[in-house]
């Protein structure tokens, strides 16, 4: 039987997470580690704390940056000979980002991705093209390696998905740069893999 009592260890180690949890992405200062799903493990190793990340991809410029904002997070509370562990297996998958980060992101003007589970790649649909869903013109889907539409980007903005893809390269390299066909509005888009 598991006890319903707080073990002080394990309240340290809850805290140790909490303050990694919190820091903030650099690029997408509205989104924390925990959000993004790059905060993979909290852990403890004799007396130290090692918290261990994902990286969004493996070139990310950004890596080294949010390893030294999570060292000073947990300095702050208290844990200043913490080490900080990158792992690159698996690798990190948009699918890790919370229903809380994409509600976040969308607020904050970029289109949450889509799912990327099992071998899905993003798709863009010409205006007539065959098989196209009868849709505004450059409407993009995501869709799955066979060909079906599973989930339809929309325009965080005003959530019509009457969108056309401006530039396959967004202001980073894991967004690509839409426009909203209804309100006329550029958006970031997060790519899904």
């Amino acid at each position: 039987m598991v006890s319903a009592t707080v073990l002080p260890a394990d309240a340290e180690l809850a805290h140790a997470r909490a303050c990694a949890a919190a820091v903030p992405d650099p690029e997408i200062p509205v989104l924390t580690l925990e959000d993004l799903g790059i905060l993979r493990d909290v852990a403890r190793e004799g007396a130290r704390i090692v918290v261990t990340l994902t990286p969004t991809y493996t070139g990310c410029p950004a890596t080294e940056a949010i390893a030294e904002d999570v060292r000073a997070a947990l300095a702050a509370g208290g844990f200043g000979d913490a080490t900080v562990r990158t792992t690159l297996s698996p690798p990190w998958t948009t699918d890790w980002i919370s229903e809380d980060g994409r509600r976040k992101l969308r607020e904050y003007g970029i289109a949450p991705p889509g799912r990327a589970v099992g071998a899905t790649v993003l798709r863009f649909v010409p205006r007539g093209a065959r098989g196209a869903a009868p849709a505004a013109p450059g409407r993009t889907t995501v869709a799955s390696a066979a060909g079906a539409a599973t989930e339809s980007i929309a325009c965080p903005r005003c959530g019509s998905a009457a969108v056309e893809r401006l530039s396959e390269h967004g202001s980073t390299p894991c967004k690509a740069l839409y426009r909203c066909v209804a309100c006329r509005e550029p958006f970031d888009y997060f790519k899904p893999y």
